[in-house]
């Protein structure tokens, strides 16, 4: 008989919707998510050896973007949502199978009371409640292929955007999440079918505060942290 895939674990992170989430995995290196399994799988036989690496690959479901039928081309934000390409050349969401692949890195792996055994990730590129699939070891020697191409996303990887915020806006959000917040402002969370009005607001929720921003002469201002 066929086993069909099974949700082993889902993810607890600072996005609640998928708006502000980077759109690749380890582009805001900062920001820090959970690997929560679940009861079926908190075995901590499970992730033994986990600990001598140093990435994960984790295997997921766009829980968000399923649909009955697909398109064989997509609009990808890289290119300025404007330019169609088709959808197996991309990272698109908007897939036949809607499964996602994310390379994260090990920060630590602790026990909860309440989850049992939680693997600490950060670089992930999921909302919360993300389900997951596997996860799999990054490894160097297979993994890393030096001589690859990237076509378009790879040409425009270095796409960043000036971020200005001031102080007491950012102290408005927790200490130790300024910087992951500062890095997803920096690589434009609008969509990339985006327009050029500079009084539009635009806002997304992270960690537990909405934050407005606009964006003008190729600069993103933080307006509003509530």
């Amino acid at each position: 008989m066929k086993k069909s895939l099974e949700i082993i674990a889902k993810i607890n992170s600072d996005f609640p919707t998928k708006f502000g989430v980077p759109r690749q995995s380890s582009l805001a290196p900062s920001l820090v998510s959970y690997i929560v399994f679940e009861k079926k799988y908190r075995n901590k036989d499970a992730l033994r050896g986990l600990q001598e690496y140093s990435h994960l690959w984790v295997l997921w479901n766009f829980s968000k973007n399923e649909r009955e039928d697909w398109s064989p081309t997509v609009r990808p934000p890289k290119l300025g949502g404007n330019e169609r390409v088709g959808v197996f050349a991309t990272r698109s969401p908007f897939r036949p199978s809607p499964i996602g692949l994310s390379c994260v890195k090990i920060e630590s792996i602790e026990k909860s009371e309440k989850y049992g055994y939680v693997i600490v990730i950060s670089g992930a590129d999921m909302i919360d409640g993300t389900p997951i699939f596997d996860i799999k070891p990054y490894i160097p020697y297979t993994d890393c292929k030096t001589d690859a191409k990237g076509s378009f996303a790879q040409e425009k990887s270095e796409d960043r955007i000036k971020v200005e915020i001031e102080e007491k806006l950012l102290e408005k959000v927790q200490e130790d999440k300024r910087q992951a917040l500062l890095e997803v402002l920096s690589l434009d969370p609008r969509p990339g079918y985006k327009d050029e009005d500079k009084d539009k607001v635009y806002g997304f929720e992270f960690a537990g505060k909405e934050v407005k921003f606009v964006v003008a002469n190729g600069i993103l201002k933080v307006v509003d942290i509530l």
